[in-house]
Parts: structure tokens; C-alpha cells; sequence
């Protein structure tokens, strides 16, 4: 769930570092992104009781969040497998990270439900302490400014960035309308989740389809990715678009995984951050030490080997790394 730079398509970049879709998908069997609707603590061990002073790093958060004990989230909690509800929990990849840095924190962390494309709306009223979504870290992000015009547009954020993402198409499994990658969308139809990379990299590639005297791309943009997904499902785009490791999860879960198949490879590799007001450099800090801390101790190696999505790892925590 990204927006990036206007993106350019490139050549197969791993999301997950350099592996085939196909090939990842597998291994993402192991399981199954709106506003204050839900306000959960999450994941393996994110209900947990806090070690509050007791933790490692408790110490090094503002003196709100000390006294609070909880870091609220938002995040758009229809997101599989990186964020969504089930069993009436919030699980996934970005709940499972955020609970291993709560226990390093001591404090919980509450997942807020939001539009993805509110969510730095809210963590500029400071609705939310942090934005923790699949969100990739742009330089634009970074500046607050639109990725189409190049006008600063609101305040900008820090990111700690946390896994590393690429964007992939997907089309109804056995009629993929000759679609192989993105020179073939034009004149076509696609789905995407409004705000993401994947809108961005849908519009760039329209102007370059115009450029080029073919057919611009016929873009419908949705609160959720599971709303695209169901577009397509009914017949109404021909192709989605959305984060490696959803596209992947889609294809291998919906319907059995006779509904979707992937076309193309990976193209805009970049990271996830976790979003954080400028003005709050304390919690920043402290989530990269805790984001650290955790690469040392191995709870973030469990988590994606959880969640089969090894190849997306960091190997060291940083602070506004995305371009």
C-alpha cells in the first residue's frame, strides 16, 4: 500500500527482494489496510500486558505515551496478509511487528481502522501517535507534497522503515486479456486502492500510453484492496494492481485460488515505513531502537517467517531511507 514518487515501470525488482511472484506466493499459505471504526491491540502477543518501566526501552518514549502506555495506530485494516480482522482480531504482518515493538517499548499498541488515504490526515490532528499500513516511504511523503504536481501540499513525516515492497498486476486466473505486464495496459481497465503506489504507477503509466497516440488506462480507484478485488471478480477491470504481498495473498486465497493469477513481475521496489510526526522525533527514535532491537533478538525474523514474507526483511532499521 504505497505512494511514491511518480513511479516509473521498471524491470523485475523484488519487492521481497528479488524473487518471482509465483515463488512467494507459495510460501504465503502459511495465512489468511476507513476511520475509528475499530480500536484493537493486536497480533501474536500484542494483547499482552505492557512491562511498562520494566521494558527495555520505555524510558525513551515522551512522556505521554509513558503515561498512556499505548501507542494508538492508524491503519487500514483490510489489507491481507500485511493488516485485516479475523475472528474479530487484528492480525497480520504490520500487527505482528508492532506488538514485538511494544514489548520492547512496553506499552501496547491499539490498531485504529482508517481510509488508507486518510491516514496522514489523522496523524497530523494527532488522532494516531504513528500510521503503520503497508505505506511505502516516499520522498514526497517525506515533504508532503503531491506526487503528480510536486506541490507541497501538507506537512511532510518521518518514516522508520521496517520491510521492503515491490507492486505487482494480477487479472482474473485464465483470462488475463493478454495482459503481461504494464506496456499492456493500455486501453485497458485496472483497479487500484486509492492513494497507493499502485495509483500513482497506474496514472504515470496512462500519460505514457497517451504519449505514445494508444488508449489512456481506464483507472477506478477504491477505499480498500478488497474492493478492487472484487471489481475484478465481477468483470468490471481487467486487471489489479496493489503491494507484492497482497497480490500474492489474493491470488493464492481467493476462491480457493482459482480466481486470480498474477502477470507480470514486480516493478517498484521500495520500503514500508511506519509514519511519524516531524515534530515527534522522541517516538521516532525510539521505534528505530526498538525496530533494531528486535532484528537482534530475532521477534522480527519470527514474524516474517510467520508470515512467509522473508524476502521483504531488513536487515537494519532506517529513518526516511525511501527515494
Amino acid at each position: 500500500m504505497t505512494a511514491s514518487t511518480t513511479p516509473r515501470p521498471a524491470a523485475a525488482r523484488s519487492r521481497l527482494a528479488a524473487v518471482g511472484a509465483i515463488a512467494v506466493a507459495g510460501t504465503l499459505l502459511l495465512t489468511g489496510c476507513g476511520d475509528q471504526r475499530d480500536k484493537t491491540t493486536t497480533g501474536n502477543g500484542a494483547g499482552q500486558t505492557a512491562a511498562g518501566s520494566q521494558a527495555p526501552l520505555f524510558g525513551k518514549l515522551p512522556k505521554r505515551i509513558q503515561d498512556a502506555k499505548v501507542i494508538k495506530v492508524g491503519s487500514d485494516i483490510a489489507y491481507p496478509p500485511v493488516e485485516f480482522k479475523k475472528d474479530g482480531k487484528v492480525v497480520g504482518i504490520d500487527p505482528d511487528i508492532a506488538a514485538a515493538l511494544g514489548k520492547e517499548l512496553g506499552v501496547k499498541v491499539e490498531f485504529n481502522n482508517g481510509t488508507f488515504d486518510a491516514l496522514l490526515t489523522g496523524l497530523r490532528s494527532k488522532r494516531y501517535d504513528i500510521a503503520m499500513s503497508a505505506m511505502t516511504d516516499t520522498k514526497d511523503r517525506q515533504e508532503g507534497v503531491d506526487p503528480k504536481t510536486k506541490k507541497k501540499v501538507a506537512e511532510g513525516v518521518d518514516f522508520v522503515d521496517y520491510f521492503n515492497a515491490g507492486v505487482s498486476l494480477y487479472t482474473k486466473k485464465g483470462d488475463t486479456k493478454g495482459i503481461t505486464g504494464w506496456d499492456d495496459l493500455c486501453g485497458k481497465k485496472i483497479a487500484v486502492q486509492r492513494g497507493t503506489v499502485s495509483d500513482d504507477l497506474a496514472k504515470a503509466q496512462s500519460e505514457k500510453c497517451e504519449k505514445a497516440e494508444k488508449d489512456a488506462i481506464s483507472i477506478e480507484a477504491f477505499d480498500t484492496d478488497l474492493e478492487a478485488q472484487t471489481r475484478l471478480k465481477a468483470g468490471g477491470v481487467e486487471a489489479v494492481s496493489s503491494d507484492f504481498p497482497v497480490a500474492a495473498y489474493a491470488v493464492k486465497t481467493s476462491g480457493g485460488g482459482n480466481d486470480f493469477e498474477p502477470v507480470g513481475e514486480q516493478v517498484e521496489a521500495a520500503p514500508y515505513g511506519i509514519a511519524v510526526s516531524k515534530e515527534n522525533t522522541q517516538l521516532r527514535d525510539a521505534l528505530k531502537e526498538a525496530l533494531e532491537a528486535i532484528i537482534k533478538n530475532g521477534a522480527y525474523e519470527k514474524v516474517v517467517k510467520t508470515w512467509g514474507v522473508e524476502d521483504g526483511a531488513i536487515k537494519e532499521a532506517k529513518i526516511n531511507g525511501g527515494s
